[in-house]
């Protein structure tokens, strides 16, 4: 970094013009930019800032060699360009533009991989990490990040396009799994009650339909009411894949019960091809049929091939099995637990009704799916349990036992492939789970409008992609991504001051556990942030800046 110095002419007057640029590679080129115009500087703040390029390394130096040089503890600089960094090398930042809105975006981004939480959260951030600096923003609020979000709404498919356009080419499977997220309260457009997989029993929620490519990085979030069954979202997706991301040979891989005979269908339109898994009773029926038997399950990987072509992997998981047999066990044991209570209860109280505690029973029974092989009676007023032994290990025989289903070809896929391609599946519970998590914090969500809830969920899909790819990065360090951009976190800037007037943000030279994160992330510290003086301001008390001695 340096002072430059020119001389430019206008009308007939020489001016001196003064500006702080640095020189960087790209590639094999040095290049050079400016960082700041220092032409209004006077001749001695331009020595003060010559002396201190030359004390850079160590700033602390200068206040005891100039008294027009101050320097005091900044905000919080390396979690927000270490972020912004991986944001660029995935294309995030670019595929979000330059404008005011992209930058907004790209900030609430940024917030919800540093801290979980709402747009007021993400406002109060900016105040204690130099978001402004980094990204070039002007002075914004809460009600500026809700509006962003309607922005990205709009503009999310052509977000969307861009990433995917920065693929070395077209993926020719398909991971698509959808999961539900509780809401806060009753307003929101898109809310009603379904299927709750958060088990957050009288919420209202939406559904989220995630899609993938091979190895488990998100293309395409999609939400829909929460009312919508697994097969209906998916027909959405065959048309974005047909329109927007296709090419070539194309294979969805859906869960149980998401590829029915009507989603088959549409992708023979397409001339797109599928592997699922089917479920317990369409196991049954096949088993009834002849086609597959109970010993094939016993064959390691086996496979099957009917009628009509289409082909069926089997497969036994052992340890999944015993998971099966032992929730079975805990469930009976609790079912015995309650009868035996309301035994005691029967005998100490001679008033109690029998078929109060029966009712309760039964429905316990019910709730827990045991009342295939066990039934509950009363006799007086006596409670009894019945185990239909026989139901019992019908329903056993299948424990760990699953079968996939597929229209590829043996030419095209073994059904080792096959196996793996649906096991690739686990990428986008993955995805789902670590949404879900306090470093995410998708749910619950507090917004009303249909258009930000959209927008709030692919903000969520852009940072779990960051978080995702720093996963990856740091994995030889053994920290979790939180533990590391906790620590960047503690990477503040120096304001150097010149005769009261801020000039610039120098980054310190990072300690050791600093670095090595920085370095793993493939990331470059620039050496100075060009001051915007931009205050965020917000209710909340802000931690105050240190006078550096």
């Amino acid at each position: 970094m340096y002072v430059d110095a020119s001389t430019v002419r206008r009308d007939d007057k020489s001016y001196t013009r003064y500006l702080l640029r640095e020189s960087y590679r790209e590639g094999k080129k040095v290049k050079h930019r400016t960082i700041a115009n220092l032409s209004k500087c006077s001749p001695e703040e331009i020595a003060a800032i010559r002396l201190a390029l030359r004390h850079k390394k160590d700033l602390s130096q200068l206040t005891g060699r100039s008294k027009v040089v101050s320097l005091r503890q900044g905000l919080s600089v390396g979690a927000v360009w270490l972020i912004y960094d991986m944001a660029r090398q995935l294309g995030i930042a670019e595929a979000l533009g330059t404008t005011r809105q992209g930058k907004l975006a790209l900030w609430q981004v940024i917030a919800r991989v540093i801290d979980q939480g709402s747009r007021l959260s993400a406002v109060r951030l900016a105040g204690t990490h130099a978001a402004c600096d980094v990204l070039g923003l002007g002075k914004f609020d809460e009600d500026d990040l809700y509006g962003n979000l309607d922005w990205l709404c709009e503009n999310q498919a052509a977000v969307e396009d861009k990433l995917f356009r920065r693929r070395a080419g077209n993926p020719g499977l398909y991971l698509y799994d959808v999961t539900s997220s509780y809401l806060e309260g009753t307003e929101n457009e898109l809310s009603a009650f379904g299927y709750n997989r958060d088990g957050k029993k009288g919420k209202r929620q939406i559904v989220i339909g995630l899609l993938c490519d091979e190895s488990g990085v998100p293309i395409s979030v999609e939400v829909f009411t929460g009312n919508t069954q697994d097969t209906r979202t998916f027909a959405s997706q065959i048309k974005k894949v047909a329109e927007r991301f296709g090419g070539g040979e194309v294979t969805f891989v859906g869960d149980r019960g998401m590829i029915k005979s009507e989603q088959v269908d549409e992708l023979g339109t397409h001339g797109f091809h599928y592997i699922t898994a089917i479920t317990k009773p369409q196991i049954e029926t096949l088993l009834k049929g002849g086609l597959i038997q109970m010993d094939l399950f016993d064959q390691g990987l086996a496979e099957v091939t009917g009628v009509d072509g289409i082909r069926y992997v089997l497969r036994r998981n052992p340890a999944r099995a015993e998971e099966i047999g032992k929730s079975r066990e805990d469930k009976l044991l609790s079912l015995r637990k309650g009868i035996d209570k309301q035994n005691e209860y029967l005998k100490e109280h001679p008033r109690a009704k029998a078929k109060t505690a029966l009712d309760k029973l039964q429905d316990k029974c019910q709730r827990l799916k045991l009342s295939k092989w066990a039934s509950v009676s009363a006799e007086g007023k006596e409670i009894f349990l019945s185990i239909d032994h026989g139901a019992l290990k019908e329903e056993a025989k299948l424990d760990g036992c699953y079968v996939l289903k597929s229209d590829l070809s043996g030419e095209v896929a073994t059904k080792e492939t096959i196996h793996d391609r649906y096991k690739d599946l686990s990428f986008v519970e993955s995805a789902f789970r670590s949404s879900k998590t306090v470093q995410l914090e998708l749910r619950p969500i507090h917004v009303r409008l249909a258009t930000r809830t959209r927008g709030h969920v692919f903000v969520v899909m852009m940072a779990y992609r960051i978080i995702q790819e720093l996963a990856v990065r740091w994995k030889h360090l053994d920290v979790t991504v939180k533990e590391g951009i906790d620590e960047l976190s503690t990477l503040c800037a120096n304001e150097v001051s010149f005769n009261g007037k801020e000039q610039c943000n120098q980054i310190p030279q990072p300690r050791a556990s600093v670095k090595r994160l920085i370095e793993a992330g493939h990331v470059q510290m620039p050496e100075v942030l060009p001051s915007k003086g931009v205050i965020v301001t917000t209710k909340k008390k802000l931690t105050s800046r240190r006078i550096l001695n």
